[in-house]
């Protein structure tokens, strides 16, 4: 088992700087594929980032391409994901995710475990 928690949500207005961070433990050791979701109210979860075991590949939508930025720090197991240039679309529930497998996949189904999530909003 797999423990996640995530931390670093809050308000902040529109062009502003977050930094999101989700902190492991359980059974960490293993390849783990590791992403960052949200889910704004009445809406579907949404794949925001993922990253590689070794984090030497991340994968983004359209949406948040070239302001948010996934990276992870295995010897302190934690994941992070840094978002600048924030929109009041980016207002959402962040969840922090955990996949054991090397492939990475899109879908929240696929993710074995999850964190409690971390409150985003974003002002105009």
């Amino acid at each position: 088992q797999v423990q996640l928690v995530e931390s670093g949500g809050g308000l902040v207005q529109a062009g502003g700087s977050l930094r999101l961070s989700c902190a492991a433990s359980g059974r960490t050791s293993g390849n783990y594929y590791m992403a960052w979701f949200r889910q704004a109210p009445g809406k579907e979860r949404f794949f925001v980032a993922a990253i590689t075991w070794s984090g030497s590949s991340t994968y983004y939508p359209d949406a948040v391409k070239g302001r948010f930025t996934i990276s992870r720090d295995n010897a302190k197991n934690t994941l992070y994901l840094q978002m600048n240039s924030l929109k009041p679309e980016d207002t959402a529930v962040y969840y922090c995710a955990a996949r054991k497998s090397s492939k990475f996949m899109a879908s929240p189904l696929e993710y074995d475990y999850w964190g409690q999530g971390t409150q985003v909003t974003v002002s105009s």
